[in-house]
């Protein structure tokens, strides 16, 4: 809990720097292929420390995200034995790698989309696609509809409510922590329930 606070704060420092923009940009890619921390925490404080920008910032988010599931899927496609492999592994992965491509073969839109907007873990599924090469375009395509809708509605829920969800956030972020991994366990209940 404490290296995953400790990576929280490092990347919500970013947003009281002038590099924020580029800061949401690298994080927002990397995430989707090997990053722990997700960019929703900077679009927040970003969000808020600029509401007006809540589009903007989306969308930057956004198209940094599909970008960067773009690259997971290369990871998936031609490097799996050098790095695919081991990000799996860091994530203690790899018994649900091969139910996550059962699951391309059956649901190739439907499997991305849900792990582009739920809790489960988009990284992996975006370097199982390249590995059990679902088709592209499919893979963008639903990338960029599930990442978008994620992304946009936080910020846009921030551009409504304002500064009372990071105070939320802030204040119970251990017991946010415990649900979103409860989520991301039931994700993958579900997942081995659904096929």
């Amino acid at each position: 809990m404490k290296i995953i606070r400790s990576l929280y704060d490092w990347v919500l420092h970013w947003s009281a720097t002038p590099y924020a923009l580029p800061a949401l940009f690298i994080i927002s890619f990397t995430e989707s292929s090997f990053f722990p921390i997700p960019p929703d925490i900077l679009l927040i404080a970003m969000t808020l420390a600029a509401p007006a920008l809540w589009f903007r910032y989306a969308s930057l988010c956004s198209v940094a995200s599909v970008l960067g599931g773009m690259f997971g899927y290369l990871i998936g496609l031609k490097f799996m034995d050098v790095a695919g492999n081991r990000i799996v592994e860091f994530y203690h992965l790899r018994d649900k790698f091969d139910r996550v491509g059962e699951l391309f073969n059956e649901y190739q839109a439907w499997a991305v989309g849900a792990a582009g907007f739920t809790p489960l873990p988009y990284k992996v599924f975006t370097i199982a696609a390249g590995a059990f090469q679902i088709d592209f375009p499919i893979f963008v395509a639903a990338s960029a509809v599930s990442r978008s809708a994620r992304f946009f509605l936080v910020s846009y829920l921030l551009y409504r409510f304002g500064p009372a969800i990071k105070t939320f956030i802030e204040k119970y972020f251990n017991l946010l922590t415990i649900v979103f991994f409860i989520l991301l366990v039931l994700g993958f209940i579900l997942i081995k329930y659904v096929g």
